[in-house]
């Protein structure tokens, strides 16, 4: 099994809960954020249980504040339902006030997206890592996949070498 790359790995006390595995495919990330999320009732003990999908998951900066738009949490099964959230609402995201600006400017700068990577809980918070990233074309999905590969077959010769 190969070794992860450190920008990677969470940070001791943590525990994921999921993570958007074709964001890294999909995007050229140029920065990461690690904000809060503003959640309600049980929506907690389902990210505990993991019952959420953050693939077609996206964020937008509207009137100043950062939105999570298309996150999907299953409602927990022991909650009353007649008090259960819409599994697909718009959440807010909590970041500092220069952070949101700094985004807001470079977004409408240039053609950029905010895509979340990972969701996890850091300390009993829930925390998301947003991105802020570049769309690739097939071709730049094409090289990108032909460079890892080239890496890894480097890697292996190097491995092989040693053990001679």
């Amino acid at each position: 099994m190969a070794a992860r790359r450190s920008k990677d790995r969470l940070p001791p006390g943590t525990t994921l809960v999921a993570s958007n595995r074709r964001a890294r495919h999909d995007f050229d990330i140029l920065d990461t954020l690690e904000v809060g999320i503003v959640l309600r009732g049980s929506e907690v003990k389902s990210l505990r249980e993991a019952r959420v999908r953050l693939d077609d998951a996206w964020a937008s900066v509207d009137g100043g504040e950062l939105w999570l738009h298309g996150l999907h949490i299953t409602p927990y099964s022991r909650a009353a339902t007649a008090f259960a959230p819409d599994p697909g609402r718009s959440r807010k995201l909590l970041a500092h006030r220069s952070e949101i600006d700094r985004l807001a400017e470079r977004l409408a700068r240039e053609p950029l997206t905010l895509v979340p990577l990972r969701l996890y809980f850091r300390d009993g918070r829930a925390k998301l890592e947003l991105a802020l990233a570049r769309g690739r074309t097939k071709a730049d999905k094409r090289r990108a996949i032909a460079e890892r590969d080239a890496e890894r077959e480097a890697r292996r010769a190097m491995a092989r070498a040693r053990r001679r």
